[in-house]
């Protein structure tokens, strides 16, 4: 057996500590308690000992991936314990567990010594003043450096000396070093260590590493070097490089090489930022490790903005807000002023000079904001948006669409979606997705559908028309395409089709790398650049060699093949709306627009600026603009570690509802199998929280099945409680406990952690969830006969008695074309202005036999307006459709306060039969 082969049986497995970081810190916590215990001298002195070095044991493999406390110090306190030193081990550990908790570390060196040292060392800041230059660096935000080398620990002391020795009072932040040996290391120091801002991959380090991660494998299978154990040593770090990118592509990465440096710079130049040769200056590495931090740091437009407010000014202008002075000089509304502080009227301004920008023709820091954006998101262009992201989808569809291009919609999405095609006037195809009645509300439309539509179209001699497939991803409650397989296989029916995906709740995910790859931006960098690659050419080949023997016109067979595009005509056509407020750092509205479509300078461009110009303020609120882009700055500089700990809190919430025993009497947790049906789980997972497999799971899963689960969304099975969700929602979560959630169903609530949910508010949570179960325990035991027979028969039908979803129905003919065909393509447009002069439509009571009679008699009652439940949130009837039974059963049925456009003292808006009749005569 070689030396290699005895390595790999020997590498331990570090899969236990997929959320390292909070396990880290819990570890600490409890190693800090038993040295206490046994700096008191206990009784138990012995056995907190061993407990001390069994904790020791546990941390030891992790420790090494980070520069705080580091190995160095970690050493020491295993010595303390062996020389028996209790008090200083205590103390250190304490200190350690507190800066670790906090994040202190990550603003100033904390200091472990002894109390005379600490003491000396505030003597000596107390000397150089509170407010001095020394005592500002001590402040700096500090990050760590990882350092991939295969050198000595002696060596490894002189590098962190030698780059300790660079540091300057001017410089803007402070870094440590973390040094690892091998390939692996890297990988999991990278994944682990959200502290890491930079990483210096020299040329002489190994390959496998002394712990291992199952997840990361996904990572090595990425690169063109699926066997690392072919590859050569020469060549790890270029690899290496290429894997970092795809894992931490906002990290900075630099390569210190003893080969050709110009050959090297060749291969890595889009991963890293600068390479070096061997004998590199260490100076000139510090430097740059600075300044690419600096450059994610830079915030063009809120600097401006702060610049701006702090210049004193005279104000001829709008705005008698502007610098607070309508408030100060008042005698009746101070009390604003000193709610909100005078920062953000210095800031408010109609000025787009002095420093500042237009956000309709931006020229300085808005335009440099937004191209920083675009880098962070991964698009070609990013615009950003005041007024939400309803705003966004309408000009993506007036930029896109024109009237009579056809528009294949999914029917459940937001309403500003079907507002947007009325006012393009393009013909509009519904695609129904696939329901789960027993939680009454609806999953994602699946590629089936999509594909079958499209060749229909096709087969109709449409497909010229057709423009554009919108989708949401993910969905409100949070069933997430497969976007790249999407893309793929429409592309393969038609290769310039735009795609527009609502990411409205989905902002977040570009942060993290098991949710990027199903993101609009990421999809459509992947797709390009694998459409353009030799193998893709050759996986064509193949593809159209067995494609012979299917039947391109059997509509039937296309549907069962994996479609692939042809490289010489697809064009990646992306764009993607988000609602930053609602997943990350920006004040309410503050929304993006990210696009990456080859055509747009050639096609797009001057449509989109006049879709923007028609739907953006002249009067864009600047603390928005501002937020968008402070929140940019901190997804790119801690965005991995932020989404990371929202998803742990998320699989915190599910676990502790699902083994909690007496919530499971009241409560259940819908798992990815009540989310997503078998057909759509290839992987054939069923619960991303498995106390047996833990987190591994996830990876297959969400590479390839159709549809899966957002983990931050905790969707609360209340049927057992006799509660509908949104009594359960207003009565009991939010008037009793405070705790607000905004999407109910019939039988459900959901929970969405984000970047800002903590350990706390998790825990919260489930005190309240248990105190509600425990009141319904009492409330059972006092119940009468009469009264337990009524609650049984409310749960019953919450439980089981509830409306089928509707599908959509179709558009009636007055409002298709004259060659409407299968597919059934409607004009929501000509019936939503038709509905503007009152004669041409009526009111029929729901509920007193009138409808029933209309339909009896066989008139097709037709919508005059959009009918709109919330929930589910979007449109149960839009104008110019046919209302069938199944929609009227659910509309009778469903038991929520707030249906849009419909009044139910008057009854449903609908088109009187003698405009039907002038409509139709006039479309033929």
């Amino acid at each position: 057996m070689t030396n290699s082969d005895k390595r790999i049986q020997t590498r331990k497995s570090l899969s236990h500590y997929y959320n390292a970081s909070q396990y880290r810190i819990d570890t600490w916590n409890r190693l800090k308690n038993t040295a206490r215990h046994l700096a008191a001298g206990s009784k138990n002195s012995e056995q907190h000992r061993k407990h001390v070095r069994e904790l020791f044991s546990y941390l030891s493999p992790v420790e090494i991936y980070w520069a705080f406390p580091g190995p160095i110090i970690f050493q020491q306190l295993t010595r303390h314990e062996e020389l028996e030193e209790y008090e200083i081990l205590s103390r250190k550990i304490t200190r350690i567990a507190a800066a670790l908790l906090s994040g202190e570390y990550r603003r100033k060196h904390i200091v472990l010594d002894s109390k005379i040292e600490m003491e000396a060392d505030r003597d000596r800041a107390a000397e150089r003043g509170a407010n001095s230059e020394f005592e500002h660096a001590r402040k700096r935000p500090n990050f760590e450096v990882l350092v991939v080398d295969g050198i000595s620990t002696a060596q490894m002391d002189n590098q962190r000396t030698s780059l300790a020795a660079m540091r300057r009072d001017e410089d803007r932040f402070t870094y440590s070093p973390v040094f690892v040996t091998s390939f692996n290391d890297a990988l999991i120091a990278i994944s682990f260590n959200h502290s890491i801002q930079s990483v210096i991959i020299r040329f002489d380090f190994d390959l496998y590493a002394e712990n291992e991660l199952p997840v990361l494998n996904k990572y090595l299978r990425q690169t063109s070097h699926e066997n690392m154990e072919e590859a050569n040593s020469s060549d790890y770090g270029i690899i290496l490089a290429d894997v970092i990118s795809k894992v931490r592509p906002e990290l900075d990465l630099f390569m210190v090489t003893d080969q050709s440096v110009e050959e090297i710079a060749g291969k890595v130049g889009n991963s890293c930022r600068r390479v070096f040769y061997n004998s590199e200056d260490y100076l000139e590495l510090h430097l740059n490790i600075l300044r690419g931090v600096e450059s994610r740091f830079k915030t063009p437009f809120f600097t401006a903005l702060k610049d701006y407010s702090s210049k004193p000014t005279g104000i001829f202008h709008a705005l008698p807000i502007s610098r607070g002075k309508s408030i100060i000089k008042s005698h009746w509304i101070q009390d604003m002023g000193e709610f909100y502080g005078i920062n953000i009227f210095l800031a408010e301004t109609s000025s787009t000079s002095g420093g500042l920008d237009s956000l309709l023709e931006p020229q300085g820091p808005i335009k440099e904001a937004q191209d920083l954006t675009a880098r962070a998101f991964g698009s070609k262009q990013t615009f950003f948006a005041t007024n939400g992201t309803s705003t966004c989808n309408k000009i993506v569809v007036q930029a896109l669409v024109r009237p009579n291009d056809i528009i294949l919609v999914d029917r459940d999405c937001h309403k500003s979606h079907h507002y947007g095609i009325v006012l393009a006037g393009a013909n509009v195809v519904y695609l129904d997705s696939y329901p789960l009645n027993r939680y009454s509300m609806y999953g994602a439309v699946p590629l089936r559908l999509i594909k079958e539509k499209l060749l229909l179209l096709k087969a109709e001699s449409k497909l010229d028309r057709v423009k554009m497939l919108l989708l949401t991803n993910c969905t409100f409650d949070g069933v997430i395409y497969n976007v790249q397989r999407v893309m793929e296989e429409c592309l393969a029916i038609k290769p310039d089709l735009v795609f527009l995906w609502d990411e409205a709740w989905f902002g977040f995910a570009r942060f993290d790398p098991t949710y990027r790859q199903r993101t609009a931006m990421y999809s459509a960098n992947h797709l390009r650049e694998r459409f353009k690659s030799e193998e893709y050419r050759q996986e064509y080949e193949n593809y159209c060699t067995a494609m012979l023997d299917v039947d391109s016109d059997n509509i039937e067979s296309m549907l069962d093949a994996r479609l692939m595009p042809d490289p010489d005509l697809v064009r990646i056509r992306t764009y993607a709306t988000q609602s930053t407020h609602k997943t990350l750092t920006a004040l309410r509205q503050g929304s993006m627009i990210h696009i990456y479509d080859q055509d747009y300078k050639s096609k797009v461009e001057e449509a989109f600026h006049e879709a923007y110009m028609t739907h953006t303020s002249t009067s864009p609120n600047y603390q928005i603009l501002a937020s968008l882009d402070v929140g940019r700055r901190q997804v790119e500089l801690e965005g991995f570690e932020l989404v990371q700990k929202q998803v742990e809190m998320a699989m915190i919430l599910r676990q502790s509802i699902r083994t909690h025993p007496l919530l499971g009497k009241y409560f259940g947790v819908l798992t990815v199998a009540d989310m997503v049906p078998t057909q759509y789980r290839e992987s054939g997972i069923q619960s991303y929280y498995d106390p047996d497999h833990g987190w591994n799971d996830i990876w297959e899963a969400w590479e390839v099945d159709e549809f899966c689960l957002d983990a931050t969304r905790i969707t609360l099975f209340v049927g057992a409680t006799g509660m509908d969700g949104e009594t359960f929602k207003n009565k009991v979560l939010m008037d009793k406990y405070g705790i607000q959630i905004n999407k109910t169903s019939r039988n459900s609530v959901l929970f969405m952690t984000n970047i800002g949910t903590t350990r706390s508010s998790v825990a919260y949570l489930i005190e309240v969830l248990v105190r509600i179960a425990n009141e319904l325990d009492q409330q059972l035991e006092d119940m009468s006969p009469v009264e337990l027979r009524i609650h049984n028969k409310n749960v019953k039908s919450i439980v089981e008695e509830f409306p089928p979803l509707p599908d959509f129905s179709r558009f009636h003919d007055a409002f298709t074309p004259k060659n409407v065909g299968v597919v059934g393509e409607g004009d929501s447009r000509s019936a939503f202005f038709l509905a503007y002069d009152e004669k041409n439509w009526e009111y029929i009571d729901l509920d007193d036999g009138s409808l029933d009679a209309a339909m009896e008699s066989g008139r097709e009652v037709v919508s005059a307006s959009f009918i709109i439940p919330y929930p589910p949130g979007f449109p149960i009837l839009v104008p110019g459709q046919v209302a069938s039974e199944e929609i009227i059963e659910f509309l009778r049925k469903t038991e929520v306060s707030e249906i849009h456009g419909y009044r139910p003292e008057f009854g449903l808006r609908v088109f009187t039969q003698q405009a039907i009749d002038k409509q139709q005569h006039r479309e033929n």
